[in-house]
């Protein structure tokens, strides 16, 4: 801490010192103690601005996974278009229609019943009397003309119908000729047919006698034929005879001529998933992560000042991107067990799986080289991808080639569809120029091997296989104790060589084995028949399919890049939804799905939840800054008491050395008294 001294000149001049100056000296020598608070409160600061701007990002991609997770959301919208817009038009697609084609026929288009009264000469003209009316089976009802005077006309007599509630709208039509009545069903249809059972109206006016009543348009439904079933609407605006959508019918179908003779037009109705909008969202999710993953890496570097952004270094950033990137590359299950609570219960029993495609029996060798002069030529050799049962029924074909010769094409025999046949197939084709065995792992599993017949690189084999496994692998659960798990079940399945990648998931609501297929699209899609017991608890562990065989996001055509940024190959997405609509509607939407995952993960990780990773930041941060605020507060306080005594002290002081040279004076005075000296004359 610095000495502040007073510097007052001559003590005897009398001009003493600054007192304000001096104080606001020591004041600041004494705040010296809050810098350190201070530098580490502006910091916090920082952070805080910091983790409101992910926050914020954070809040904008869960409302984009929002939209696409919410099973009445954009998944659920659909789209719909009609072959002939002048027979019918779609004017409304729900949640619940399901996407197809129908066909329709529109024979005739629904009436709405109306009639109306004899003219009179003017809507002035006087009236009198009554008129009974009914609406289909309904109630019938008398209604008369009102006796007050200028409401006994036509307009009173359509004021008092519109308000009887006979369900018919009247209204006065009039022309160079005169006025009408004119009545209209409010309902369409056969059922909405107008009857006047009754009628005694007359013109009073002219006295021209009762206006007899003309029913001009009978009620009739709409008839259609809907993918060859005869149907009927009371409106021409039909909703629900296609489920979720609504059709306007317009006009009666044309008829055409072909050579089976003349028949309806068919109008061709297309229902389809909205798939512009999904894009669209899809499109938006990949802008605003990458904004998110901007701002994180931004957060790892300095700012343009050279100094360390807010969060360098900071473990909660660390933690948010372990997050992210572990969440994104979550694969999606095809399904799983039911859950049990203790994941170390023991289990009995098998599991059946079989993928849609069969089990790719894929290619991996090694090339031949030519012998140099420290080591001799290696021979071409490699590998089909191995399986558990040589007895399995395979299909496909082979295609191999040695060097430069010609490329053979070895397909599988339907009377020995197995790998023994597979391998006797090879050997038995001419001039292949490559030898089949078969090899046994220490697993148990089995693997076409292949073997060029020219050393060096001119014997380099090039294989493409198209061979599956079409056989439903079984796995047993362990036997022996401490395997008989659900963890000893996912490594039994993991080691089958099935296709599949398996493993336990805990969660609050117990552990649980996931199962994901190692092929993407539909060929990936399983099969699964559980007989797996809990024996512990005496439970049947079913098996639960996903819905969806869309495994990640890369099926979809999001590839991440280096700086964990995401690509959208938007053809990639569009293919997918037009070809495996519910399985992307699964893989954001089921329960355990990547898109329901992904979503909780956003909640904890943001400001949105309490408990969430930034929202538990901030508030330790809000907790520091308090404490430092108070700290700051309490010495404050403590300075400004110190600063109201030093500035009393102070000005005593002052006043002191102020009157220091009256007391000389006084002194020197006294002095010259006593001794008679007189300074001013020496």
């Amino acid at each position: 801490m610095s000495v502040v001294g007073l510097s007052f000149g001559s003590p005897t001049s009398g001009s003493g010192f600054d007192v304000s100056t001096t104080v606001s000296s020591i004041v600041a020598n004494l705040e010296n103690v809050e810098t350190p608070w201070k530098t580490q409160l502006s910091t916090l600061e920082s952070q805080d601005t910091a983790i409101s701007s992910l926050g914020t990002l954070f809040s904008t991609l869960s409302t984009d996974m929002s939209s696409l997770t919410d099973a009445e959301g954009i998944m659920a919208e659909k789209t719909g278009s009609s072959s002939n817009t002048d027979v019918l038009e779609i004017t409304a697609a729900s949640a619940s229609a399901v996407a197809g084609t129908h066909t329709v026929e529109v024979t005739s288009l629904a009436a709405t019943s109306s009639g109306y009264l004899a003219e009179t000469k003017s809507s002035t003209d006087t009236i009198s009397g009554s008129i009974t009316l009914q609406v289909g089976s309904g109630t019938a009802q008398k209604i008369s003309v009102p006796t007050t005077s200028g409401d006994n006309t036509l307009a009173g007599l359509a004021s008092a119908i519109n308000s009887s509630g006979v369900g018919i709208t009247a209204s006065v039509l009039t022309d160079p000729s005169g006025s009408r009545l004119s009545l209209v069903s409010g309902t369409s249809g056969a059922n909405g047919d107008i009857t006047v059972s009754a009628n005694s109206i007359a013109d009073t006016t002219t006295s021209s006698g009762t206006l007899a009543y003309t029913s001009a348009v009978t009620g009739a439904d709409a008839q259609l034929t809907v993918d060859g079933v005869s149907l009927t609407s009371a409106s021409n605006t039909v909703a629900n005879l296609i489920p979720g959508i609504t059709l306007q019918l317009l006009a009666p179908s044309p008829t055409e001529t072909t050579s089976a003779g003349t028949s309806l037009e068919q109008v061709q109705v297309v229902i389809g998933n909205d798939n512009t909008e999904v894009e669209s969202t899809v499109n938006q999710f990949v802008t605003d992560y990458n904004s998110l993953v901007s701002a994180m890496n931004t957060q790892e570097g300095n700012d343009s000042s050279g100094n360390p952004e807010p969060l360098f270094g900071s473990p909660t950033l660390s933690l948010l991107q372990q997050q992210l990137l572990g969440s994104l590359n979550t694969q999606n299950p095809n399904g799983y067990l039911d859950a049990i609570t203790n994941s170390g219960d023991t289990l009995s029993g098998s599991i059946n799986i079989s993928l849609a495609g069969g089990l790719s029996l894929g290619y991996s060798g090694t090339a031949g080289a030519d012998a140099t002069e420290d080591t001799d030529a290696q021979t071409s050799t490699g590998t089909l991808n191995p399986i558990v049962n040589t007895s399995d029924t395979l299909s496909g074909s082979i295609t191999i080639q040695v060097g430069s010769d010609t490329a053979q094409t070895v397909t599988l025999d339907s009377s020995d569809n197995t790998l023994t046949g597979l391998m006797n197939a090879i050997n038995n084709t001419t001039d292949i120029g490559v030898t089949a065995s078969i090899v046994t792992d220490s697993d148990g599993s089995s693997s076409l091997s292949l073997l060029s017949g020219t050393s060096g690189s001119d014997g380099t084999l090039t294989v493409t296989s198209s061979i599956s496994d079409t056989s439903t692998q079984t796995i047993d659960v362990p036997t022996s104790s401490g395997n008989n798990t659900l963890s000893g079940l996912a490594s039994a399945i993991n080691s089958a060589h099935a296709g599949v990648t398996a493993k336990v998931v805990t969660s609050s609501s117990g552990s649980k084995l996931e199962l994901i297929s190692n092929t993407t699209g539909s060929a990936g899609a399983l099969t699964v028949a559980s007989s797996i017991t809990d024996t512990t608890r005496s439970t049947t562990l079913d098996y639960n399919s996903g819905g969806s065989d869309i495994n990640s996001l890369s099926s979809l055509g999001i590839s991440v890049n280096n700086d964990g940024s995401l690509t959208l190959d938007a053809s990639s997405l569009d293919s997918v939804l037009n070809t495996d609509f519910s399985s992307v509607v699964g893989f954001f939407q089921n329960a355990n799905s990547w898109g329901q995952s992904f979503n909780t993960m956003l909640t904890n990780a943001g400001t949105s939840s309490k408990t969430g990773i930034l929202a538990l930041a901030s508030t330790s941060n809000s907790s520091i800054e308090s404490t430092l605020n108070a700290n700051i507060s309490r010495e404050q306080s403590l300075i400004s008491i110190q600063q109201t005594s030093l500035t009393a002290e102070l000005n005593s002081a002052n006043e002191i050395l102020q009157e220091i040279p009256t007391e000389l004076e006084g002194v020197n005075e006294l002095y010259s008294a006593i001794t008679g000296y007189n300074e001013s004359k020496s």
